[in-house]
């Protein structure tokens, strides 16, 4: 069953439907760590209900955006959203498949690049019953390596690839980056309690940039069960404690 919620930014709202694949925390929190600049283009892979893209929209309104999804149904629904925000002109919604990048758009066509890839291979974890939320979490259709080339294809020299994972991967993530002269120049890993290690992280890479890497201070979810950190209610855009959403 479909349903509409707030985003809690520039008044923006998303269809999302709970039998497929609803948006987390990893999104959002890429859709804050990313940045664009006035007249760049973005491209978001991977992009399911098309909500990084609309949050980013809300803080940098003057950059133009487009949405990749596999998934025709989860294409739909990213359609559908620009619509109910009226914002169909300047988030553009393609359905197609990371891995035939080269056929659906030019090489380096995007200044910015965000992703919020499958984070775990095909062999490993749980597979979830839906397969709609399988193709999202696991590295069914496409691989990191996938994802990493096509930001590469689509990404000019200084174009930056903003991706969100899980820690385990970093090296592995490092290696593919700098395979297809993605250089890492920034790092923050997000902690669901202070004293726990990290969940995320967030990198920002820089096509034929410098091997200077800048670590950012690490950003904790929870301060207590339930209530979001003062960090956490900013990148969610609140005011004042709300319990987890």
């Amino acid at each position: 069953m479909e349903r509409i919620d707030e985003l809690q930014r520039g008044g923006y709202r998303i269809i999302q439907d709970p039998d497929r694949f609803c948006f987390g925390t990893d999104a959002v929190l890429l859709a804050d760590f990313a940045k664009a600049k006035p007249g760049e283009a973005v491209m978001d892979l991977c992009s399911g209900s098309g909500v990084v893209p609309i949050l980013m929209l809300a803080r940098y309104p003057k950059a133009q955006y487009t949405a990749l999804e596999l998934q025709p149904e989860m294409a739909d629904l990213a359609r559908r959203s620009m619509q109910l925000n009226q914002i169909e002109d300047r988030v553009q919604v393609q359905q197609g498949d990371v891995k035939s990048i080269r056929q659906l758009f030019k090489a380096q066509s995007f200044q910015v690049v965000t992703v919020n890839p499958p984070y775990m291979k095909a062999d490993h974890g749980l597979t979830s019953k839906a397969e709609a939320v399988q193709i999202a979490r696991h590295e069914i259709c496409c691989t990191l390596r996938d994802v990493i080339e096509a930001a590469a294809y689509l990404l000019p020299s200084r174009g930056r690839l903003y991706m969100v994972h899980r820690p385990q991967r970093l090296s592995e993530i490092f290696s593919e980056l700098r395979r297809v002269s993605l250089e890492p120049k920034r790092l923050q890993m997000v902690h669901p309690y202070i004293d726990k290690e990290p969940a995320q992280v967030l990198i920002e890479a820089v096509r034929q940039g410098g091997t200077e890497l800048r670590v950012q201070p690490p950003l904790i979810t929870y301060e207590a069960p339930g209530v979001y950190t003062k960090q956490m209610l900013e990148v969610y855009g609140c005011d004042g404690h709300h319990s987890s959403m």
